[in-house]
């Protein structure tokens, strides 16, 4: 299990520096890695001495179900384009046995902490890249690679929005322990540099749909923290974190971000031109409500809805909601809305359970993210960015797995800490 769990973060950590694994190639091998870590595991679990059970986490569900909805358009062809959405539902296969894979290996406290830890370090890593090509960019992506379709980029990611998305889901796994102060005194200054590099990289990334996220997930964990009544002293960490980022920003070039900021609106896609295409998405879902046109098919179908035209193709509507039902019509669309209901319920349980573990910590870390992703997909197109949906859906499984209490022998004899803390 410690091997498919390792192959696990590397696949996590592949997709995103492979510009968020949207190129054939970098799919390819995505799709590659998630069939052998499927074998790998079926292997291990058939030779195994010991009893397992096999975890059927709740989200599994609904997006088997959203898999069954795509298989059907395929196979009997009720799709405008067999070819493109064969290709999705590739990924999604991929998506769908990584999801399962990563509910099989990450079972235990100490599982979800060495996830926690590797997304903390690599969010470092990533957020750091950023920073390092804002400061020195020349055009190209890791200072060698040719852009032939333009963009905006920022560290791996050829579009600065994705890259937000990126950090979106990985801030809260610094930040939240760090607000609920569970970490340990001696860890605060990293697990503190842990949030600032990732933070002040998001705010250089001037990305407004970031920004805004990056709001709705602060004033998410304020209310936890306001329900859990938690010490002040907690919140100030927090707040210095912030300051600190925002110093750092400053220390930057707060005047080279905000020309930025503004420079870049005009490569923008412009408000009157996403107000058009989320009213083609609609009218693509009301002339195909069931089933919508095949998952993937937006960009085919579009341009007879297109009410806007500017020489620019459209292959997403920069709604990820409206772009779901589009493409996979009411079935897809309840499908996914079943995912976001079990994702809301699972939330709720535990704010309601007045758990202060370190458990219950790690899963409001997945909630956190998870949200910020839901209000961020308004407004883009993250979750059709493979790197960024498959770190999506880990958080998601964070947000409501079953976290078991195994306590090593040696560790159980001793003394038990009055709070677990990373």
């Amino acid at each position: 299990m410690n091997l498919v769990r390792t192959g696990l973060f590397a696949v996590i950590a592949f997709a995103v520096l492979s510009h968020g694994g949207v190129e054939p190639w970098a799919r390819g091998i995505l799709e590659s890695a998630s069939g052998i870590l499927f074998v790998l595991w079926a292997l291990s679990f058939l030779v195994s001495k010991k009893e397992q059970e096999i975890a059927l986490p709740p989200l599994l569900f609904p997006l088997a179900a959203f898999t069954v909805v795509v298989i059907v358009q395929f196979a009997f062809r009720l799709t405008a384009s067999p070819f493109t959405t064969r290709t999705e539902l590739q990924l999604l296969l991929s998506m769908l046995i990584l999801f399962f894979l990563a509910a099989q290996t990450l079972r235990t406290l100490s599982d979800w902490r060495a996830f926690a830890w590797f997304v903390m370090i690599f969010a470092f890593l990533v957020a750091g890249l950023g920073i390092l090509q804002h400061l020195t960019f020349n055009g190209k992506l890791y200072w060698f690679r040719e852009m032939r379709y333009g963009g905006i980029p920022f560290g791996p990611y050829v579009n600065r929005n994705h890259f937000a998305g990126f950090a979106e889901l990985v801030l809260p796994m610094a930040l939240v322990p760090l607000l609920l102060g569970r970490v340990r005194r001696e860890r605060l200054f990293i697990v503190g540099m842990l949030v600032i590099i990732p933070l002040s990289a998001l705010m250089l990334s001037a990305s407004r749909g970031g920004i805004i996220s990056l709001g709705a997930e602060l004033a998410f964990l304020i209310l936890v923290l306001i329900l859990k009544k938690t010490s002040g002293r907690h919140l100030f960490a927090g707040i210095v974190v912030l300051l600190v980022a925002f110093l750092t920003v400053s220390w930057l070039g707060v005047s080279q971000m905000l020309s930025r900021f503004s420079s870049l609106q005009t490569l923008e896609v412009t408000q009157s031109k996403r107000a058009s295409m989320r009213h083609g998405a609609w009218r693509i879902f009301v002339d195909h409500p069931i089933l919508g046109t095949g998952l993937g098919t937006l960009q085919q179908v579009y341009p007879p809805y297109e009410t806007l035209y500017d020489g620019k193709i459209v292959n997403h509507a920069h709604n990820d909601y409206l772009e779901v039902l589009a493409e996979t019509g009411t079935l897809g669309g309840l499908c996914c809305a079943w995912f976001i209901g079990t994702l809301f319920i699972g939330a709720l349980r535990f704010l309601q359970s007045g758990d202060d573990s370190f458990a219950n910590t790690l899963r409001l870390c997945g909630w956190t993210a998870c949200w910020g992703m839901l209000v961020h997909s308004l407004v883009d197109f993250n979750l059709h960015i493979p790197a960024n949906l498959l770190l999506f859906l880990m958080m998601s499984l964070l947000a409501t797995a079953e976290i078991q209490q195994v306590t090593p022998a040696k560790v159980r004899s001793r003394k038990r800490r009055p709070a677990e803390k990373p």
